[in-house]
């Protein structure tokens, strides 16, 4: 493999790395925090895509379809959780798991209804390229990469520097000692999703001119976004960053070797991390709700 063919595919793997964290986060935080399985996060992913694909239609820009996007995903996100996860915060995981499946689903079948079945195109809104120790590399795709790093940075100040932040952290480690505060967790919760919901959203958007825009496309990921939060450890903002890079630079430089190890090589490597650390790179004990 020569040297420009591996730059190229590393930068390839840092930007899908970058589209897995964004939509992974919200799954890690709101497992972390409500232990909640919130597969309806590849909804607002699906979303994002396509408001950002109808908004650069009509308007001429794929940088306000993006912001679209974000504001539909977390709108979405928000009439979710209050009319659905409301009723079902006591239940089991596995009962969360089954609806936001059924949730996904149904979006999917909405979305099919309003847009159809064929795949649409979204433009690549910068086309420059920038030379990299002699490689061409899109500057799109750096743009994804250093929004990523920003929202991982964002995230931590949010979490780290703020008293909403601060809450939710607590939640992650004990739920039940921060009610006991007087904080109201149900806000909390609903805070988190709206935060996972844009960021799914954003998610879709910056994806979406770097494939076609598909009715199905969040059930395509579904794996690759499970192995980011699990290999990471669940609830685990870091772990998820590196864990989402890790599998973007297993993907994608596995298949400049041998294809299927594209989609093999990921599987494997979360079998050797829960192997050799259960709880993922930085995850801590699952505690009980």
């Amino acid at each position: 493999m020569d040297t420009q063919l591996f730059l190229s595919g590393v930068i390839f793997g840092l930007s899908i790395g970058s589209i897995f964290f964004l939509m992974a986060i919200g799954l890690s935080l709101c497992f972390g925090l409500m232990r909640v399985i919130s597969l309806d996060q590849l909804l607002y992913y699906s979303i994002g895509a396509y408001i950002t694909y109808s908004l650069s239609l009509a308007l001429g820009s794929v940088w306000l379809g993006v912001l679209g996007g974000m504001i539909m995903g977390g709108l979405a996100s928000f009439a979710v959780e209050r009319f659905i996860f409301r009723r079902i915060y006591e239940r089991d995981v596995t009962f969360s798991m089954i609806t936001t499946f059924g949730i996904l689903i149904g979006g999917v079948g909405i979305i099919k209804s309003i847009w159809g079945l064929v795949p649409r195109p979204v433009p690549v809104p910068i086309s420059t390229q920038i030379d990299i120790a002699g490689t061409a590399v899109p500057a799109y795709r750096l743009i994804v990469i250093v929004v990523a790093i920003a929202v991982y940075g964002a995230i931590w100040l949010f979490l780290n520097r703020t008293i909403v932040g601060k809450a939710i952290r607590a939640g992650i480690e004990d739920v039940e000692h921060v009610e006991g505060l007087g904080i109201n967790v149900y806000r909390l919760f609903t805070i988190t999703f709206i935060i996972a919901g844009v960021l799914s959203g954003l998610a879709g958007g910056l994806h979406a001119p770097l494939i076609m825009v598909d009715p199905v496309m969040g059930l395509e990921v579904l794996a690759f976004v499970f192995m980011v939060v699990i290999i990471g450890g669940l609830g685990s903002i870091k772990g998820t960053l590196v864990s989402a890079f890790l599998v973007g630079q297993v993907v994608s430089l596995g298949s400049l070797v041998y294809a299927p190890l594209a989609q093999m090589a990921p599987f494997a490597i979360m079998l050797l991390i829960l192997l050799l650390k259960p709880t993922g790179l930085y995850g801590s004990p699952l505690l009980k709700r």
